[in-house]
């Protein structure tokens, strides 16, 4: 079974930056780009406080939640220390400059 999804050109999502994909799965999915265009995605909801993690600032590997500043690990989902709790990660890859999305 295929379960990669297309998402978009690599480019359309911006360095330090994300793209949201609607009602993919159970929750909206970010989509991130870090500035070494490595990509990411977990839910768009950060698990403090249910900030969207899309709107939230993007540095290494992570990103703070714009509600609290609540930082979450992008590779694993896992919020940073002494903050708690995970966000669902998913897996992506980028195939000829192309996005995809693993939602099984």
């Amino acid at each position: 079974m295929n379960d990669w999804l297309k998402i978009c050109p690599l480019d359309d999502i911006p360095r330090l930056g994300a793209k949201v994909v609607k009602g993919a799965g159970k929750a909206d999915i970010a989509v991130f780009r870090n500035a070494e265009d490595e990509v990411f995605a977990v839910d768009d909801r950060c698990p403090h406080k249910g900030g969207q993690l899309s709107q939230g600032i993007v540095f290494d590997r992570r990103v703070a939640c714009p509600l609290h500043g609540t930082t979450i690990h992008l590779d694993s989902g896992k919020a940073q220390a002494p903050d708690e709790g995970c966000t669902h990660k998913y897996r992506v890859r980028v195939d000829k400059g192309v996005v995809f999305l693993n939602l099984g």
